[in-house]
């Protein structure tokens, strides 16, 4: 399929009047649904925005290629914006874009769209085509210049060897990825390549895209390299590499700084890639940021926690509600409850078994979810004591069983590759459940049950002030990020302060805080509309109900455009609804749900009360701070 069938005239907007980023995508989103191109002007969108919130497509050099792969798109489609202005698209290198490339793939795109798509990406590197277009007057000059890059191209590529050969020139290999694999993926490909002959070597690109892998990197290919580039935004082969000088960037570096890879690979200035062992599991770099692998490995761990949290504690907390009418025999309060129950059992197991997983793989599951239950059981040490490790016991158990996996996969690199099948089945079990349930026996549950049995009193015993001082913490933390790290550690401890004493106050102040940053852009939205752009004040419509659900999210987008107004207004809106709330002893006895979960609720009214007076506290900061827009000339 030839670009042209895509790129059609009458997807064109030559001249493109936005005010800001929002305002372009509106309009270009608005021209595929009146081309008949999209049939689900909102279903698309969301998935523009939700790609933009990933990382900016905004690539540098005047050029912004938004795109979505959503079930809306009737054909797959390219459509060509140009603004002689300039928009501000929160561009990599911070200038405007002139030259959009919008993308619509179904999602059953095939393999000939595909190509197609991932050939138009790969020309857009070449400058004096990006010159050419910013100039270009019609939709027959673009459509022109297309169809002779695109014809050069294929000279280029017919007068080059598709295949690597044998030489004395450098060879490197490099792996290009990202997360919808339409656009980026090949632009990174393109731009490797082609630095890679300015340098006068030799490259093998493997790129992980939506037609999936393409030019697989094999053996000889990865020995015979003098080192590899990895450009990914998502989780790619690793341990083939091991051994090797690797660099691992994201995809937008392969665009942007291919030719400063190419040369770090050649000066030697590439770490060493080890792989934790020879089975092929770890895919971290060596020089990876250490508190961010953390943060990987435990929101692998909450995010599969989280089902068993909100189903069993839900269906718990209603199972109280019933227990209000009916005796505690009856069988309509005992079996919610005890589906709840069984639910809970699970959390902390859950949460170690794929903590482990995520530094160990596969191997380490066992021995992370056996340690985990472990924590949960107050006889399952050499002191014999009615409390438990619990929560933090579980994290606990979690890394060390990943790391005890990657220790015992080291250790035992020498077994010959015959006997290879007994490792997973027969050496990383046992051994590994041994050092794991042995730390669990002997040190963890001993040490942290007497810390957990301390925290678990604290709570229970703690004053107004402190419960006050605590819930204006926990508040605030919930948005700064609105789901990011301090989101998820304030969500984390009113979890383990909930599994461990039954009260729902702390969830109270967590779930109020979670609730106002939406719920402070809808009512900024609605009493300064003159301040907020068309698409911003429908996000702030929808986030009347996003906020009320405690879908903290909902506020990204505002915070994402105008982070220090909205997240300054956010924090101290939130904090002082999780502050109010314990002082008005708030309790909420389910880990989420929002006003929708108001009939679990203790004192109602005050919790009712402390969402309003954050929400508008926080939405009366950000309304009156936030500049009136500029009216578009």
């Amino acid at each position: 399929m030839e670009i042209k069938q895509l790129l059609k005239q009458n997807l064109m907007i030559l001249d493109l009047k936005a005010s800001d980023k929002d305002d372009a995508i509106n309009q270009m989103v608005n021209k595929l649904f009146k081309e008949g191109i999209i049939g689900d002007k909102d279903s698309y969108k969301a998935g523009i925005v939700k790609r933009e919130e990933e990382s900016t497509t905004g690539i540098g050099d005047g050029i912004a290629m938004p795109h979505a792969k959503d079930k809306s798109v009737k054909q797959a489609a390219v459509l060509f914006a140009k603004s002689s202005d300039g928009v501000d698209f929160n561009s990599l290198d911070g200038k405007p874009v002139e030259l959009f490339f919008m993308i619509a793939a179904p999602e059953g795109a095939n393999n000939e769209h595909l190509q197609a798509l991932a050939k138009l990406s790969s020309l857009l590197i070449d400058p004096k085509l990006v010159n050419d277009l910013k100039k270009a007057g019609s939709s027959d000059e673009v459509w022109q210049l297309f169809e002779n890059a695109e014809k050069a191209k294929e000279k280029e590529d017919q007068a080059d060897s598709s295949k690597i050969e044998s030489s004395e020139k450098p060879f490197i290999v490099a792996v290009s990825a990202c997360p919808n694999g339409i656009a980026h993926t090949y632009m990174a490909e393109a731009a490797l390549i082609k630095s890679a002959k300015e340098k006068g070597i030799d490259i093998k690109v493997e790129t992980n895209g939506s037609e999936g892998v393409k030019h697989k990197l094999t053996k000889d290919d990865i020995e015979r390299a003098t080192g590899v580039i990895v450009t990914a935004d998502k989780k790619v082969e690793m341990a083939r590499f091991d051994g090797k000088e690797l660099l691992n960037r994201p995809v937008i570096d392969g665009i942007n700084k291919s030719g400063e890879l190419i040369d770090s690979i050649l000066a030697d200035q590439a770490p060493i890639y080890h792989s934790t062992g020879a089975d092929g599991e770890t895919e971290s770099t060596s020089d990876g940021s250490f508190w961010g692998e953390i943060y990987k490995d435990l929101m692998d761990g909450i995010s599969h926690m989280l089902p068993f949290v909100v189903g069993g504690g839900i269906i718990m907390a209603i199972s109280f509600l019933i227990e209000r009418s009916v005796p505690s025999t009856s069988m309509w309060f005992t079996f919610p409850n005890q589906i709840g129950t069984y639910a809970f059992t699970f959390l902390i197991p859950i949460l170690a078994g794929f903590i482990a997983q995520s530094i160990g793989d596969l191997p380490a599951l066992m021995p992370g979810f056996i340690g985990g239950y472990m924590a949960t059981q107050a006889a399952a040490s050499v002191i014999h004591t009615t409390s438990v490790a619990g929560f933090i016991g579980g994290l606990i158990a979690g890394f060390a069983a990943g790391v005890i996996v990657n220790w015992l996969k080291k250790i035992f690199q020498w077994v010959p590759k015959s006997l290879e099948g007994l490792k997973p089945m027969l050496i990383y079990p046992i051994l590994g459940l041994l050092l794991v349930g042995g730390l669990m026996f002997f040190i963890v549950n001993p040490i942290f049950a007497g810390v957990n049995a301390w925290v678990t009193t604290f709570l229970k015993g703690m004053g107004t002030g402190n419960a006050v001082l605590l819930g204006t913490l926990l508040g605030g933390m919930m948005a700064i990020d609105m789901g990011g790290p301090f989101n998820k550690a304030a969500y984390a401890f009113a979890i383990a302060a909930y599994t461990s004493t039954k009260d729902g106050s702390l969830m109270a102040a967590v779930m109020v805080g979670g609730m106002i940053p939406p719920l402070a852009t809808a009512v900024a939205t609605t009493v300064w509309p003159s301040k907020f752009t068309e698409t911003e004040r429908q996000a702030g419509i929808s986030n009347w109900i996003l906020g009320i659900s405690f879908i903290t999210e909902g506020a990204i987008p505002f915070a994402t455009a105008d982070p220090l107004r909205v997240i300054v207004s956010s924090v101290i809106g939130s904090a002082i609804g999780g502050g109010l709330s314990q002082f008005w002893k708030v309790s909420v006895p389910a880990p989420h749900g929002g006003l929708w979960v108001i009939g679990l609720a203790d004192h109602k009214i005050f919790y009712v009360v402390s969402i309003i007076v954050g929400a508008l506290v926080a939405g009366t900061i950000m309304g009156i701070w936030k500049p009136k827009l500029k009216k578009a000339v």
